[in-house]
């Protein structure tokens, strides 16, 4: 198995001595994207470079058009239209049609949202428990919630006060920012910081952060508490 190093920030723990196991198989994976897609090429670029034991099987936007559904059609990656738009459904997917294609089509078996700004349907999170992640540009609880996304987080953040932010990789429910917290980076917010000069802070680390989680699911290196609670272990 690949060795990876996580910080304590990541909330990552060493991995208990075991019996040496053969590699889990790589797994497919979707991507779910808005706009340009920076945490995806992350994670594209960390599959390409066989960091992550998986594949980017299919990309899944609101947003045809947009910088990350580019950037797949450019790597030959197959790109869905989801939600259909109102004016055209038949441009796109509905709910039933989106989870036969990750399913059925396309063998999907992690779902990451990478910018993704749709709420995704019950449906799917059913059918996908705890193999949906999504990144939140702040430390969850706080600044989360539907309308909180890019620039209006980290605007928040810094009106606030606080004195640290940073990336949250959590597991998706049927809510906004809800779900149970994967790993978070700790970035500093100065008091003099502009919410643009904290965006690239925070980008940085989750450019960094989120393809290590990525990489944790696809290695099977998730573990759960009994209460709920996910545990990411480093590799050997």
């Amino acid at each position: 198995m690949r060795q990876q190093h996580l910080t304590a920030a990541s909330a990552a723990h060493p991995q208990p001595p075991q019996h040496s196991e053969p590699a889990p198989p790589s797994k497919r994976l979707a991507v779910f994207v808005s706009g340009g897609g920076s945490n995806f090429r992350a994670i594209h670029a960390a599959v390409q470079q066989g960091a992550i034991a998986g594949t980017v099987a299919v990309v899944v936007s609101n947003a045809p058009g947009c910088g990350g559904c580019d950037y797949a059609r450019q790597h030959g990656i197959p790109v869905l239209t989801y939600p259909a738009p109102k004016d055209d459904p038949s441009a796109g997917l509905g709910d039933d049609e989106l989870l036969q294609q990750l399913t059925e089509e396309f063998s999907v078996e992690l779902v990451v949202l990478a910018g993704y700004l749709k709420l995704i349907p019950s449906s799917l999170v059913r059918a996908f428990k705890r193999r949906i992640l999504n990144i939140h540009p702040a430390l969850l609880p706080a600044f989360g919630g539907k309308g909180y996304y890019g620039g209006k987080v980290h605007r928040a953040v810094v009106a606030s006060g606080v004195r640290f932010s940073g990336p949250t990789i959590h597991f998706v429910d049927e809510e906004y920012d809800t779900g149970p917290i994967l790993a978070q980076a700790i970035v500093p917010v100065y008091p003099t910081d502009r919410p643009e000069q904290l965006a690239a802070r925070v980008l940085k680390e989750e450019h960094r952060l989120y393809p290590l989680c990525v990489a944790a699911m696809c290695d099977d290196r998730v573990t759960w508490r009994e209460d709920g609670v996910p545990i990411m272990w480093t590799a050997h």
